[in-house]
């Protein structure tokens, strides 16, 4: 395949890659608007880009223990980030395509280095020892990504802002219960060091089978962790246009019933992964559009009081 060399090009290829990378991120980007859809998956395109690099990946696919980048690769994505805000031409389609994103939208430089950093704790092997480490990684690899989605879609109040990256989180939250065995069988795990010495499993031991009945217990705990975030995530809806509000409503719901099913599954989450068939992405479609309508309606209830919040 030939290399993107202009703007509809680059949303072709960012259109691929979010299509192999992430399907459930892909059905609701086809409710954008032609616009709004472009430019979100040419900002995705860049963010799976940075994931695969750091993770030794093509597109999410790949990666075994041990195949994770070091710290140049890690320097040479912000360096290459700077470049693209300096008005370079970026010779990488991914970059390409965020540089497009980024000046266009007026993203601040400060979001995408916040998501390189959580991309930094990957590489510095950090150790999730609180609570409040394990969200700090959440907002910084999907978090800040919920507030330049956000921007793209034209929010730059702080207060919608806050919901967005509040959605981010909760998709983190679901993600890591999800994901707990397959990261750790490469190494990596997000669940506080706390919560496994208080369910008496060892650091090194959390792919071993003999744990999945504590580490359900685990992954329930993260995801009614969610909740609440997706709960305030809700009342952002109102401040997106009406085609962005119904993307962001059907994701909220797509990732929100893996997380429901995780809980469900118990001990058994980690037989297969956790997904969402089309029908049940048909049916979250239908709900998406309900809760879109709802929130034109009245005022958004008030963000649930604890929740950790964003860097300002």
């Amino acid at each position: 395949m030939s290399e993107p060399t202009d703007v509809n090009d680059l949303a072709r290829h960012a259109t691929q890659t979010i299509q192999t990378g992430s399907k459930s991120f892909a059905t609701a980007s086809q409710l954008f608007d032609p616009a709004t859809r472009r430019s979100a998956v040419m900002l995705y395109a860049w963010c799976r880009h940075c994931d695969d690099v750091i993770d030794g990946q093509e597109l999410g696919f790949g990666q075994a223990e041990g195949e994770r980048a070091d710290a140049s690769c890690l320097a040479e994505l912000r360096a290459t980030t700077r470049r693209a805000y300096a008005g370079e031409t970026m010779e990488s389609p991914p970059f390409a395509a965020f540089q497009q994103v980024a000046l266009t939208h007026r993203i601040p430089e400060r979001y995408p280095m916040d998501h390189l950093d959580g991309y930094a704790m990957d590489v510095q092997h950090h150790r999730y020892e609180t609570l409040e480490d394990t969200l700090t990684y959440c907002y910084r690899v999907a978090g800040v990504v919920g507030v330049m989605m956000a921007m793209v879609m034209g929010v730059r109040d702080a207060p919608t802002l806050d919901r967005a990256c509040d959605l981010g989180l909760a998709f983190q939250l679901t993600n890591i219960a999800r994901d707990i065995v397959e990261d750790a069988s490469i190494g990596r795990c997000y669940l506080p060091a706390e919560w496994l010495h208080e369910m008496d499993i060892p650091a090194d031991e959390v792919a071993d089978p003999s744990h999945r009945d504590a580490l359900a217990g685990l992954a329930a705990r993260l995801v009614d962790l969610a909740e609440p975030y997706y709960q305030s995530a809700k009342g952002g809806l109102n401040a997106l246009p009406p085609r962005s509000a119904w993307a962001i409503a059907t994701a909220h719901g797509v990732y929100r019933e893996i997380g429901i099913k995780v809980k469900a599954q118990g001990a058994r989450a980690w037989d297969t992964r956790v997904s969402t068939s089309r029908a049940d992405k048909l049916r979250l479609l239908a709900q998406g559009s309900a809760m879109a309508l709802r929130s034109r309606v009245g005022t958004p209830e008030p963000r649930p009081p604890g929740l950790w919040t964003r860097p300002h």
